[in-house]
């Protein structure tokens, strides 16, 4: 199982929203050779982290079988980010796409990138609450935390399902 956090804030080249970007990268990301796309978690909104006046994030997680490197797939996302627009300038900029590996199965690796799994998942209602919906009984190899467990442990963070597909 491999589960990939995405996020948008900013409008896509071309006028596309934060909500039009996200579902256009479950798209490309089926394309990956050797992907299959498994499931894919509602949308949420959640305000910036850490808080800025940036607008709200629209966020996602899908969870996509099959096999690949880790440094390919995070090549392969960061060229898809790159197609969306994305240009990597300041930590936590505002970005029309971020996609983030969070985990590849059971994999704990602390080099080279990507961090598997991902350092700050545990920390982020924006990913653990659309994981939850993907993989319910997802536990963090390196911490053993289930997602549940997880999420029982946040602090409130400003989060909201978003009605629809």
């Amino acid at each position: 199982m491999i589960l990939i956090a995405i996020g948008a804030n900013l409008p896509r080249e071309g006028g596309s929203t934060p909500r039009e970007t996200c579902r256009w990268a479950v798209g490309r990301i089926t394309a990956i050779p050797g992907l299959r796309v498994v499931a894919v978690s509602p949308w949420y909104e959640s305000a910036p982290v850490p808080p800025s006046g940036q607008p709200p994030y629209v966020n996602g997680v899908v969870n996509v079988a099959g096999e690949i490197d880790p440094a390919a797939l995070l090549a392969a996302l960061q060229a898809i980010e790159a197609e969306a627009g994305r240009r990597r300038t300041v930590a936590n900029a505002a970005r029309p796409l971020d996609l983030d590996i969070v985990a590849m199965g059971s994999c704990v690796r602390d080099a080279p990138d990507p961090i598997l799994p991902h350092p700050r998942a545990e920390d982020r209602a924006f990913v653990l609450l659309p994981l939850r919906d993907v993989a319910p009984d997802w536990r963090n190899p390196r911490t053993g935390h289930r997602v549940g467990e997880a999420i029982a442990a946040l602090p409130v963070q400003e989060i909201r399902r978003l009605d629809g597909a």
